[in-house]
């Protein structure tokens, strides 16, 4: 499977109402892929509906004290991506494996009731494009090199994209693949522009390096 994923153009209208799946690990960006394994009853019927219907599921990072209430209506974080069903396969026991492709930033307005699983009403964020500012991309790329060769993968992020890619895929790339704590990642999903998305990943990047420097980062988290 590809790294990425080409622009998408949706041709209708993105829905109001998409169905939601909240994980406690997991953050999607746009234009990126992401495979998952279905197990949950309610979340089976997710994907069959959604499998016969528009093909998106919004994913929605967990928060607060989410452990309490995991088969209720745990707190999710408002801003997610909703990512269109590329893959789908069932497996005999009902279980699925799915991967989705990152489209559109959304925002909830409101949860709904009645459906087996979560659904809520969504605004759709501006779209995050490029392109970047000043030298952001250039400085991200040394930074990004200088942590990969201080964990012994003196790699590139040209090397790791397998070619040259505009900003929007370059940001949201290192954004879903850095190897930071989820609620990390939701904080660049959540900024308002890209050139804004790609100074957040600038700082963590920075902030990972001291890390590593001072010894204080324990084993190196990197995929």
């Amino acid at each position: 499977m590809a790294w990425f994923c080409d622009r998408v153009t949706v041709s209708a209208a993105l829905p109001e109402i998409i169905p939601l799946f909240p994980l406690p690990n997991a953050v999607l960006f746009p234009r990126m892929p992401l495979p998952l394994h279905v197990f949950e009853p309610r979340y089976r019927a997710m994907v069959r509906d959604a499998a016969r219907g528009a093909r998106l599921i919004g994913m929605a990072l967990l928060c607060g004290d989410w452990e309490r209430d995991y088969y209720g209506r745990p707190p999710v974080f408002p801003t997610g991506t909703v990512g269109e069903i590329v893959h789908v396969e069932e497996l005999t026991d009902g279980r699925f494996n799915i991967v989705l492709r990152g489209l559109r930033e959304y925002t909830i307005v409101r949860e709904l009731e009645g459906a087996p699983y979560r659904e809520a009403a969504v605004t759709w964020r501006p779209q995050a494009r490029g392109p970047l500012g000043g030298d952001i991309r250039t400085s991200i790329a040394r930074e990004m090199h200088r942590y990969l060769t201080r964990l012994g993968r003196p790699a590139t992020p040209e090397e790791m994209l397998k070619g040259s890619v505009d900003d929007e895929t370059f940001v949201n790339f290192l954004a879903q693949h850095l190897d930071v704590p989820p609620i990390e990642k939701q904080a660049l999903l959540e900024a308002p522009t890209l050139d804004e998305r790609a100074r957040r990943l600038l700082d963590a990047l920075v902030f990972r390096l001291e890390e590593l420097r001072m010894g204080a980062g324990g084993s190196p988290r990197a995929h």
